[in-house]
């Protein structure tokens, strides 16, 4: 028997649990899909057969998708940060959420289709961001607070100045 993991994420899904976890899975590195469950009776958003949960790992994160229906949807309050090495490692991410469906937002944020919030985040953007020089510092903020995606390039000139 899989020992299963102490900690888990449980993220709550309206029937396409397994769709997302595939796509997770095809987007980032050390990401898998496990065990599908299927309801072993009727339950309020689906009938007994059905996917009710979906085993998989985001980056190495366990995660279990849970097909609850369309009472309960994501929000800001929780979001995977992805802390990327270069442009073109945060643009791949990036355009494969919104390619897919999802919807840009502010200062590296955006959203998947199905409501997950991803901070896409260059570590160029947290070193610059955690300068200690404050000028520095507060102009790649500033910098970064004019975005959507991050340009690294345009971080790093604001550091400079």
């Amino acid at each position: 028997m899989v020992q299963a993991a102490k900690n888990t994420i449980c993220l709550w899904y309206d029937g396409d649990a397994e769709e997302a976890a595939q796509f997770y899975a095809r987007t980032f590195p050390d990401s898998s899909v496990g065990a599908v469950h299927r309801a072993p009776g009727d339950f309020p958003s689906g009938k007994q057969g059905d996917v009710l949960t979906v085993e998989f790992s985001v980056m190495g994160i366990p995660c279990l998708g849970l097909n609850g229906g369309p009472a309960v949807k994501h929000n800001w309050a929780f979001s995977f940060q992805v802390a990327t090495a270069d442009q073109a490692e945060t643009d791949r991410y990036w355009n494969a959420i919104i390619d897919n469906g999802g919807q840009a937002s502010a200062c590296g944020w955006c959203t998947d289709k199905w409501g997950l919030s991803w901070q896409i985040t260059p570590v160029a953007l947290t070193e610059a961001i955690t300068n200690p020089d404050p000028a520095a510092a507060q102009r790649a903020f500033a910098a970064m607070m004019e975005m959507g995606k991050i340009d690294i390039a345009a971080i790093e000139a604001a550091v400079r100045g």
